[in-house]
């Protein structure tokens, strides 16, 4: 059987490789192999590589590789760790394939391993632009070290075949997340409330997810007081806050999220993640999702929610209508808000179209890393634009 190696190394991104992780275990040609490292193994983010258990998955290694710091001292130590720890994983489960997804720091290490090791590496939402973040040129990089690729757009496709990726090996899936929308059961309205002890009994509920501009310098703590000073001047509203990801910083904004939330406990409550299952079921129940996360692009598009993106880190992304772009100041994010919870913006939202949809990724994923051919696979050729 071949062996596919599947590497996650925070909430969001398992929760987004989560069916097509089931769809290659249960397929008969296909043996299913799981690394978890990042935040997954953290306390401070909510362990959850836990989530991936509970699922009934069963993990083969766990990278520790997450320093205390989010300095870029420490963010560039974490990146040399795990890069050496890849490499020991990769002589010992020898992967056929390995499957990765997005641009986040912790995958660079794993692919640059990979790439050393002379291992094929599949690379999901290739192809994207985010102008304000170091995931950007990650991305891109990742992209050129891959030899399968599962883009989320046409537009996607065609950029990776501009960075010179031949043709055939760049298959539109559309986005992974749009999958679990359609295929999870839902939690109800009470067992939500329930299951995060809050009741969501106001005129306008808002689910807030803010991360650090990395290639921003010193910006985070600017930005998410503009975000909860804009907060503190709106009536008869409820907020439901996930914290902030390990980039550079993220402490910062999860510090002045948790003194938010410690002075407004009847309008507010945070988590360290909802977890797929309670994230996808709290887009059903709130009115608006703020913040800069890359899901309020992606996937509340297809619950017909309006999305308020703040600043630059989503900048360049492919947007449906319901997405509101605003600075990360107090005045243009309350004036956005407004509009978003207006009859007016409401319309138009429940008229949208999800712009990454496109059928059940997994099932094209796994379709794609049956029949692929290996030999030669890694030995790429330029492909150059007639």
């Amino acid at each position: 059987m071949r062996k596919i190696c599947v590497i996650t190394g925070t909430r969001a991104e398992y929760g987004l490789l989560h069916w097509t992780m089931k769809a290659i275990n249960d397929s008969k040609d296909l043996e299913l192999q799981i690394v978890v490292t990042g935040m997954h193994l953290s306390p401070e983010f909510g362990n959850t590589y836990k989530e991936i258990e509970a699922d009934g998955f069963t993990i083969n290694k766990k990278i520790e590789m997450l320093l205390s710091s989010d300095t870029p001292i420490g963010v560039s130590k974490s990146m040399g760790l795990a890069m050496i720890s890849f490499a020991d994983v990769y002589a010992d489960l020898k992967p056929d394939i390995i499957v990765v997804l997005g641009d986040r720091f912790e995958i660079f290490s794993a692919v640059s391993s990979a790439m050393i090791a002379r291992i094929p590496v599949a690379h999901c939402h290739g192809g994207e632009a985010t102008e304000g973040l170091i995931d950007e040129p990650i991305r891109h990089s990742l992209t050129k070290m891959s030899h399968i690729h599962f883009p989320s757009t046409d537009e996607y496709k065609k950029r990776i075949i501009q960075l010179g990726e031949k043709p055939s090996s760049v298959h539109n899936v559309g986005a992974l997340g749009i999958e679990s929308i359609k295929k999870m059961a839902l939690l109800d309205r009470d067992t939500f409330e329930k299951s995060i002890n809050f009741k969501l009994d106001a005129k306008h509920h808002f689910l807030v997810t803010f991360h650090p501009v990395t290639l921003e310098n010193s910006t985070a703590e600017k930005q998410i007081k503009e975000l909860l000073e804009a907060f503190k001047e709106l009536d008869d509203i409820k907020i439901i806050f996930t914290k902030a990801n390990a980039d550079t910083d993220g402490r910062i904004i999860n510090s002045e999220i948790d003194d938010f939330v410690r002075e407004n406990p009847e309008i507010s409550t945070v988590y360290n993640s909802l977890g797929q299952l309670r994230y996808l079921s709290a887009l059903q129940f709130i009115d608006v999702v703020i913040g800069n996360s890359s899901s309020g692009l992606i996937e509340v598009p297809s619950f017909k929610k309006a999305t308020i993106n703040i600043g630059d880190r989503q900048k360049g992304r492919i947007k449906a209508e319901s997405v509101i772009d605003c600075l990360p100041e107090k005045v243009n994010i309350k004036k956005a808000i407004i509009n978003a919870i207006s009859p007016e913006f409401k319309k138009i939202v429940e008229k949208v179209k999800n712009p990454y949809e496109n059928g059940f990724s997994s099932n094209k994923i796994v379709d794609v890393l049956q029949k692929v051919e290996l030999t030669n696979l890694i030995k790429k050729k330029f492909y150059d634009i007639e």
